[in-house]
Parts: structure tokens; C-alpha cells; sequence
């Protein structure tokens, strides 16, 4: 079965592409033959891989995403595929993985949190509008076969706002590895991490994993962080073009010596095994691999409700459900998420066991096995 992915952009600290890396593996085993339309692929990719690039000229992001959008519709049409499969908003594919979510629904929860001058600012710059209409023009293509939902949240929303055949509309979570990510990693990795840190053995330790801060809901965890007792600290990864700005608004919450950011990382493990607690205040995020991977490595979460996430908690059980913009909340949480983390942590990593990448490989070759009319593999 000739299968083929296209991400437009490879970037090694993102969750899409981590989500590509455990499907590969896996799909390859399968007897799926896997092709990936990008712009760019690693050198250290999988060898049995095969790769097309696609880079065409652009400048600035409207122009970047339309035309690497009409390139690779023109790309397709020279080679037969089986199934074409876009992780990117492209009307021309049988399958779409809405990993990045709705961007209305992004637009419309970002407005809670930016003020009338960048509300309009968002509405008049063209790349949000290619993007609207691109995702409008996907969700309704009569040549759309199905829509790879990887939360119940994100199925609802573009049936909500496009009015998607539900039956189009499957529910595939994102994989963790467990053997992977587990609470061992503490062992390894524990002492070290907080030593870089410069945080002591003792001390309540939360950790907030995401680029692109806004979004992820950087602020609530730093107005979280600042509300507890002197002795909570906090550890930030990932990577964000207005770092430098969230370092000082770090500082302006008297949390100088309480915070510490990592930037983007290639190697999270050694953090999951710093932590206490995992914290994710996300304005909205579909289904983020790093509360998947924070509750297989024993971490009780704590996340929004317009997180997919949300979906594998119960509360007080795994974690919590605040309001993304709520930090008091937060706070309250997080304090009682730690002074129950041993049996929340267990709760959390016995959640997410059943999401291993042989159950959604499965659950994607059989989708695959359905469009195309055979019989169940």
C-alpha cells in the first residue's frame, strides 16, 4: 500500500513531527510504503523512508504556505498514490490529520487573552485568512475521505464549524512510548536535571513543556508559579521567539530564582524526570504529546479544558481541569496535584498505557484498509 504524508516544515521540538516519527516506524512495519512531502527532511530520518522535496520560493508565511500548497497538488499529480495523507491544511488529499486543530477555534480562544487592536490586526493579515479559507476549502471537498481527529474535542469543533460529515470524522489519539517514557527515568536523570536547574531535592517542582508560549499558556503557569509558597519552582521548555520577553515578565512576578527556561530541547526526558507536576495551562492545543508523555512518565496534569487532553482526565484522579486563563486556579491545583502526586502520578501513567504506537498503527492501517475497499488486514 503506497501511503503518502505531507508535513510542510521538520521541526525536530514539535509534536507533529514526533507523531510522524512513531507512525513511520510502525506503519513501515505493516507493510505500508511510506513518501513524505516537505520542504525539508533530516539527514538522520529513517533510511527506509523515501522523501520528495518540495521547496518553492516564497516570502513571508502567506506566500509560504499557499504556495507550497499548489506545488504539492502539482507534485501529486505525477505520481499515483494509494492514499494521500496531509498533516497541512491541502484540498488536494483523501486524508487530513487535523493535528494542529481548527484554526477558528484557535483565533476565536486567542481573543480572550489579546486586545481590540490585535484582534483586527489578526483579522486583516492575509495568512490568517489563507489559512481560514484553506480550512474551509479541506473540510468541505467532496475528494475528502476522512478527517484523523486525534481528540473527541477537535471531531465536535469541525463538525460544528464546517458541518463535516460525521462519519468522516475518526478518532485516532496520539501514541506514547511507554517503555520510553516512565517514572524510572528519575533514577537516570533526576539529580542531574535539578542540579542544572539549581534547584534543590526537596523542592516542589513544576514543569510547562510547548513552543510558541502564548498558546500553551505560559502566563497562567507563571502567575500559578508566583502564587505558591516561596519553595515552588518551576522548569519551562521549549522554544519561543519572544523568549527574552517571557524571561522578563518571569522576573516582574519576583520568580528570578524560582524559573528556569531551557529553550527548545532535543532531549526532554531529563526534565519529565525533574518534575513533580506537569502543567499546562494551553489556551488550545488538540492533543499535545507532552501531557501524554508526562502522564506515562508518572507526572499528575493539569490542563485546560480546550486541550484534547482534557479528555484522559478526571478530576482529582490523573490531575485537574482549570480555565486556561485562570492562575489562581492553577495554583490551587498544582499545590494539590503535588501533595497527592505519587497516587495521581500512577493514576496518569495507567491512563495513557493503551495509546502505544502499535494501536494507532493499527487503527490508521485499518482506516487506510476501509477507504480503499479491502478486507481487514
Amino acid at each position: 500500500m503506497k501511503v503518502v504524508l505531507i508535513r510542510s516544515r521538520y521541526n525536530p521540538f514539535g509534536g507533529a513531527e514526533r507523531f510522524i516519527e512513531n507512525a513511520l516506524g510502525a506503519l513501515t512495519e505493516a507493510d505500508v510504503e511510506l513518501t513524505v512531502i516537505t520542504r525539508k527532511w533530516p539527514t538522520n530520518a529513517n533510511a527506509n523512508i523515501r522523501n520528495r522535496i518540495v521547496d518553492p520560493f516564497y516570502l513571508g508565511s502567506w506566500w509560504r504556505d499557499a504556495g507550497f500548497a499548489k506545488a504539492v497538488c502539482a507534485a501529486l499529480a505525477e505520481e499515483k498514490f494509494d492514499l494521500v495523507q496531509s498533516h497541512e491544511r491541502i484540498a488536494c488529499c483523501d486524508v487530513y490529520r487535523a493535528g494542529d486543530g481548527v484554526h477558528a477555534e484557535w483565533l476565536a480562544q486567542r481573543k480572550r487573552v489579546t486586545s481590540l487592536g490585535k484582534q483586527l490586526s489578526v483579522k486583516l493579515n492575509p495568512h490568517h485568512r489563507f489559512l481560514l479559507s484553506a480550512e474551509r476549502e479541506l473540510f468541505t471537498s467532496p475528494r475528502l475521505k476522512a478527517v484523523i481527529c486525534n481528540s473527541e474535542m477537535v471531531k465536535g469543533e469541525i463538525e460544528r464549524h464546517f458541518g463535516t460529515a460525521p462519519e468522516k470524522l475518526r478518532v485516532i489519539r496520539n501514541a506514547v512510548d511507554a517503555d520510553k517514557f516512565h517514572p524510572g527515568l528519575k533514577e537516570a536523570f533526576r539529580k542531574d536535571a535539578r542540579k542544572t536547574a539549581n534547584i534543590r531535592k526537596a523542592a516542589p517542582t513544576y514543569l510547562f513543556v510547548g513552543s510558541g508560549f502564548e498558546r500553551k499558556g505560559l502566563v497562567a503557569f507563571l502567575i500559578a508559579l508566583a502564587d505558591l509558597p516561596d519553595n515552588a519552582r518551576g522548569i519551562v521548555v521549549g522554544a519561543d521567539k519572544r523568549l527574552v520577553a517571557f524571561q522578563a515578565y518571569a522576573d516582574q512576578l519576583g520568580l528570578t530564582d524560582r524559573v528556569y527556561f531551557t529553550g527548545g530541547v532535543e532531549d526532554v526526558l531529563p526534565w519529565y524526570a525533574a518534575a513533580d507536576v506537569f502543567v499546562l495551562p494551553t489556551l488550545y492545543d488538540p492533543l499535545p504529546n507532552a501531557v501524554l508523555e508526562a502522564m506515562a512518565c508518572g507526572l499528575p496534569a493539569i490542563t485546560s479544558p480546550t486541550c484534547g487532553a482534557a479528555e484522559l482526565i478526571e478530576e482529582g484522579k490523573e490531575g485537574f481541569v482549570r480555565d486556561a486563563i485562570d492562575g489562581p486556579a492553577y495554583a490551587d491545583a498544582m499545590q494539590r496535584a503535588y501533595d497527592n502526586r505519587e497516587v495521581m502520578g500512577a493514576a496518569a501513567r495507567e491512563r495513557v498505557l493503551p495509546f502505544t504506537p502499535q494501536r494507532m498503527a493499527a487503527e490508521y492501517v485499518a482506516l487506510y484498509r476501509e477507504l480503499l475497499g479491502l478486507a481487514p488486514g
